[in-house]
Protein backbone atom coordinates (compact mmCIF):
# COMPACT_ATOMS: atom_id res chain seq x y z
CA UNK A 1 0.00 0.00 0.00
CA UNK A 2 1.14 3.53 -0.74
CA UNK A 3 1.96 6.08 1.93
CA UNK A 4 -0.96 8.53 2.06
CA UNK A 5 -0.09 12.23 2.50
CA UNK A 6 -2.62 15.02 3.16
CA UNK A 7 -1.86 18.62 2.11
CA UNK A 8 -3.19 21.60 4.10
CA UNK A 9 -2.26 24.92 2.49
CA UNK A 10 -4.32 27.88 1.27
CA UNK A 11 -2.18 28.53 -1.83
CA UNK A 12 -3.38 26.40 -4.81
CA UNK A 13 -0.06 26.69 -6.67
CA UNK A 14 1.83 25.51 -3.60
CA UNK A 15 -0.53 22.55 -3.17
CA UNK A 16 -0.15 21.63 -6.85
CA UNK A 17 3.62 21.78 -6.59
CA UNK A 18 3.67 19.61 -3.48
CA UNK A 19 1.32 17.11 -5.07
CA UNK A 20 3.56 16.75 -8.12
CA UNK A 21 6.60 16.12 -5.94
CA UNK A 22 4.78 13.62 -3.73
CA UNK A 23 3.05 11.70 -6.51
CA UNK A 24 6.34 11.40 -8.41
CA UNK A 25 7.54 8.99 -5.70
CA UNK A 26 6.60 5.37 -6.38
CA UNK A 27 5.30 4.57 -2.91
CA UNK A 28 3.61 7.89 -2.00
CA UNK A 29 0.30 9.45 -2.96
CA UNK A 30 -1.58 12.67 -2.15
CA UNK A 31 -4.86 11.67 -0.52
CA UNK A 32 -6.55 15.05 -0.05
CA UNK A 33 -6.40 18.83 0.24
CA UNK A 34 -7.64 21.46 2.72
CA UNK A 35 -7.38 25.25 3.01
CA UNK A 36 -8.62 25.92 6.54
CA UNK A 37 -8.02 24.62 10.05
CA UNK A 38 -11.49 23.10 10.36
CA UNK A 39 -11.37 21.47 6.92
CA UNK A 40 -7.99 20.00 7.76
CA UNK A 41 -9.17 18.56 11.08
CA UNK A 42 -12.22 17.01 9.41
CA UNK A 43 -10.17 15.41 6.60
CA UNK A 44 -7.60 14.04 9.04
CA UNK A 45 -10.40 12.45 11.05
CA UNK A 46 -11.99 10.96 7.94
CA UNK A 47 -8.86 9.76 6.15
CA UNK A 48 -6.27 9.03 8.87
CA UNK A 49 -3.33 9.86 6.56
CA UNK A 50 0.19 8.63 7.25
CA UNK A 51 1.53 12.19 7.11
CA UNK A 52 0.12 15.72 7.02
CA UNK A 53 2.04 18.52 5.28
CA UNK A 54 0.73 21.92 6.39
CA UNK A 55 1.51 25.60 6.58
CA UNK A 56 1.41 27.83 9.65
CA UNK A 57 -0.87 30.36 7.92
CA UNK A 58 -4.16 29.02 6.56
CA UNK A 59 -7.20 30.61 4.93
CA UNK A 60 -9.01 30.41 8.27
CA UNK A 61 -7.17 29.41 11.45
CA UNK A 62 -3.54 28.26 11.60
CA UNK A 63 -1.49 25.12 11.35
CA UNK A 64 -0.12 25.12 14.89
CA UNK A 65 -3.61 25.20 16.42
CA UNK A 66 -4.63 22.44 14.01
CA UNK A 67 -1.78 20.22 15.19
CA UNK A 68 -2.76 20.78 18.82
CA UNK A 69 -6.41 19.92 18.11
CA UNK A 70 -5.55 16.70 16.31
CA UNK A 71 -2.89 15.69 18.83
CA UNK A 72 -5.43 15.98 21.67
CA UNK A 73 -7.42 13.17 20.01
CA UNK A 74 -4.88 11.23 17.92
CA UNK A 75 -1.22 10.99 18.84
CA UNK A 76 -0.25 8.75 15.91
CA UNK A 77 -0.65 11.30 13.09
CA UNK A 78 2.67 12.70 11.84
CA UNK A 79 2.96 16.40 10.88
CA UNK A 80 5.58 18.21 8.82
CA UNK A 81 5.22 22.00 8.70
CA UNK A 82 6.23 23.61 5.39
CA UNK A 83 6.07 27.38 5.63
CA UNK A 84 7.42 30.66 4.29
CA UNK A 85 7.65 31.91 7.87
CA UNK A 86 11.03 31.83 9.58
CA UNK A 87 11.90 28.68 11.48
CA UNK A 88 13.33 30.87 14.26
CA UNK A 89 9.87 32.31 14.82
CA UNK A 90 7.63 29.27 14.45
CA UNK A 91 9.83 26.17 14.40
CA UNK A 92 10.02 25.53 18.13
CA UNK A 93 6.31 26.22 18.63
CA UNK A 94 5.42 23.81 15.84
CA UNK A 95 7.52 21.08 17.46
CA UNK A 96 6.03 21.71 20.89
CA UNK A 97 2.56 21.50 19.37
CA UNK A 98 3.38 18.04 18.03
CA UNK A 99 4.98 18.48 14.60
CA UNK A 100 7.90 16.25 13.65
CA UNK A 101 9.66 18.82 11.53
CA UNK A 102 9.78 22.28 10.01
CA UNK A 103 10.85 23.06 6.45
CA UNK A 104 11.02 26.40 4.65
CA UNK A 105 9.09 26.58 1.38
CA UNK A 106 12.22 27.84 -0.38
CA UNK A 107 14.06 24.56 0.20
CA UNK A 108 14.86 22.29 -2.74
CA UNK A 109 12.80 19.35 -3.94
CA UNK A 110 15.49 16.94 -2.69
CA UNK A 111 15.33 18.50 0.78
CA UNK A 112 11.53 18.13 0.83
CA UNK A 113 11.74 14.44 -0.07
CA UNK A 114 14.44 13.92 2.56
CA UNK A 115 12.32 15.71 5.20
CA UNK A 116 9.25 13.60 4.41
CA UNK A 117 11.24 10.36 4.56
CA UNK A 118 12.81 11.38 7.86
CA UNK A 119 9.43 12.12 9.46
CA UNK A 120 7.78 8.98 8.05
CA UNK A 121 10.56 6.91 9.64
CA UNK A 122 9.78 8.46 13.01
CA UNK A 123 12.58 11.04 13.05
CA UNK A 124 12.67 14.80 13.48
CA UNK A 125 13.57 17.19 10.68
CA UNK A 126 14.86 20.54 11.91
CA UNK A 127 17.81 22.80 11.16
CA UNK A 128 21.08 22.74 13.10
CA UNK A 129 20.27 26.22 14.44
CA UNK A 130 16.94 25.09 15.88
CA UNK A 131 18.55 21.97 17.36
CA UNK A 132 21.06 24.17 19.19
CA UNK A 133 18.29 26.47 20.37
CA UNK A 134 16.26 23.55 21.77
CA UNK A 135 19.32 22.13 23.54
CA UNK A 136 20.09 25.52 25.08
CA UNK A 137 16.47 25.88 26.18
CA UNK A 138 16.46 22.38 27.69
CA UNK A 139 19.69 22.99 29.59
CA UNK A 140 18.34 26.29 30.95
CA UNK A 141 21.48 28.41 30.80
CA UNK A 142 19.66 31.33 32.37
CA UNK A 143 20.33 33.64 29.42
CA UNK A 144 17.46 35.96 28.45
CA UNK A 145 15.70 35.44 25.14
CA UNK A 146 17.30 37.66 22.50
CA UNK A 147 14.26 37.88 20.24
CA UNK A 148 11.35 39.73 21.93
CA UNK A 149 8.91 37.87 19.67
CA UNK A 150 9.77 34.68 21.52
CA UNK A 151 7.96 36.11 24.52
CA UNK A 152 4.65 35.98 22.67
CA UNK A 153 2.25 33.07 23.07
CA UNK A 154 1.09 31.12 20.01
CA UNK A 155 -2.17 33.06 19.93
CA UNK A 156 -0.40 36.41 20.32
CA UNK A 157 1.92 35.51 17.45
CA UNK A 158 -1.07 34.71 15.27
CA UNK A 159 -2.73 38.04 16.13
CA UNK A 160 0.58 39.82 15.49
CA UNK A 161 0.89 38.16 12.08
CA UNK A 162 -2.64 39.17 11.08
CA UNK A 163 -1.98 42.74 12.21
CA UNK A 164 1.06 42.73 9.95
CA UNK A 165 -1.13 41.61 7.04
CA UNK A 166 -3.29 44.69 7.57
CA UNK A 167 -6.39 43.12 9.09
CA UNK A 168 -8.56 45.12 11.49
CA UNK A 169 -9.49 43.93 14.98
CA UNK A 170 -12.93 42.90 13.74
CA UNK A 171 -11.57 40.81 10.87
CA UNK A 172 -8.95 39.19 13.11
CA UNK A 173 -11.69 38.28 15.58
CA UNK A 174 -13.67 36.61 12.78
CA UNK A 175 -10.62 34.77 11.47
CA UNK A 176 -9.73 33.35 14.90
CA UNK A 177 -13.31 32.88 16.12
CA UNK A 178 -12.72 35.21 19.08
CA UNK A 179 -14.40 38.35 20.37
CA UNK A 180 -13.07 41.81 19.52
CA UNK A 181 -12.50 42.35 23.24
CA UNK A 182 -10.21 39.30 23.33
CA UNK A 183 -8.28 40.56 20.32
CA UNK A 184 -7.89 43.98 21.94
CA UNK A 185 -6.55 42.24 25.05
CA UNK A 186 -4.04 40.32 22.94
CA UNK A 187 -2.97 43.56 21.26
CA UNK A 188 -2.28 45.15 24.64
CA UNK A 189 -0.29 42.13 25.80
CA UNK A 190 1.76 42.19 22.58
CA UNK A 191 2.51 45.91 22.95
CA UNK A 192 3.63 45.43 26.54
CA UNK A 193 5.90 42.49 25.74
CA UNK A 194 7.46 44.26 22.75
CA UNK A 195 7.82 47.61 24.50
CA UNK A 196 5.38 49.31 22.11
CA UNK A 197 3.07 52.10 23.26
CA UNK A 198 0.79 52.97 20.33
CA UNK A 199 -1.37 51.10 17.83
CA UNK A 200 0.54 52.70 14.95
CA UNK A 201 3.86 51.41 16.29
CA UNK A 202 2.34 47.96 16.67
CA UNK A 203 1.13 47.96 13.06
CA UNK A 204 4.54 49.09 11.79
CA UNK A 205 6.37 46.45 13.81
CA UNK A 206 4.04 43.68 12.67
CA UNK A 207 4.32 44.76 9.03
CA UNK A 208 8.12 44.82 9.25
CA UNK A 209 8.21 41.29 10.67
CA UNK A 210 5.93 40.18 7.85
CA UNK A 211 8.35 41.67 5.30
CA UNK A 212 11.32 40.01 7.02
CA UNK A 213 9.55 36.62 6.80
CA UNK A 214 8.49 37.01 3.18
Amino acid sequence: MKTRILLIDDHPMMRDGLQMRIDSQNNWETCGFAETEDEGCDLISQMSPDLVLLDVSLKIGNGIDLIKRVRSKNSSIKFLVISAHKESLYGERALRAGASGFLNKQQSNDMLIHAIRTVLKGGKFISTELQEKLITSALGDGMPTKDPLEQLTDREKEVFRLIGEGFTTGIIAEQLFLSTHTIDTHREHIKRKLGITTAAELSRAAFQVMLDNS
